[in-house]
């Protein structure tokens, strides 16, 4: 119940009061003075950066299909080019996905006061989500493919392995964003609730 909390209702206050975030305090004049649109773009400029500036690295240091070991046994670093969705399901659609992911960035858009546009925890969720669509979005048009290059997975002791499919900084964005919303959404009744107040005798 206290993420639920801190998502939804202080992290509002947390981030909007500088005393209370001194590492914000630097951004924070400027934080306040935006408008929700343009605290969104915010997040979603900085997801897409860090999107591409990981992609390029990878890129330039590792050839298409190969790998190098952080953790070995567990997790490494690998330059996959997918061309199908998100944990790379839908595989060879790339154009078929390049358009549903225009069509829903201008839906979430249109449609963001639908998604707690007004409070910081659903700005925050919208610029991730937007964030990881457009990252995704460029690598699609530009290069034909998602750059997926972290890999999570298991070594079994007959040497098979047992892995979560590679992701990128854009897929984290995203799921981020599916994972906030969805605790919004599960705080909303309660604050609808709460506005209510009991109801009067009759």
């Amino acid at each position: 119940m206290a993420a639920i909390g801190f998502f939804g209702g202080s992290v509002d206050s947390y981030f909007l009061r500088p005393s209370h975030s001194p590492y914000f305090a630097p951004v924070a004049p400027f934080w306040n003075r935006w408008s929700p649109e343009k605290r969104i773009v915010a997040v979603a400029s900085g997801v897409f950066l860090l999107d591409q500036l990981t992609k390029l690295l990878v890129v330039l240091l590792l050839p298409e299909d190969g790998h190098r070991d952080v953790i070995r046994g567990f997790f490494r670093w690998v330059h996959w080019a997918n061309t199908g969705a998100a944990w790379s399901q839908f595989h060879g659609y790339n154009g078929v996905l390049a358009m549903v992911a225009v069509g829903a960035l201008v839906t979430f858009w249109r449609w963001r006061h639908q998604f707690e546009s007004g409070r910081l925890g659903g700005q925050i969720a919208l610029g991730c989500l937007m964030g990881g669509i457009v990252g995704n979005l460029l690598d699609r048009v530009l290069r034909g493919h998602v750059v997926d290059f972290l890999r999570f997975y298991w070594s079994t002791r007959s040497g098979d392995e047992i892995g979560f499919p590679a992701f990128n900084v854009a897929d984290m964005g995203i799921t981020t964003s599916v994972t906030l919303l969805i605790f919004l959404a599960w705080q909303a009744p309660d604050r609808t609730a709460k506005t209510a107040g009991p109801s009067s005798p009759s």
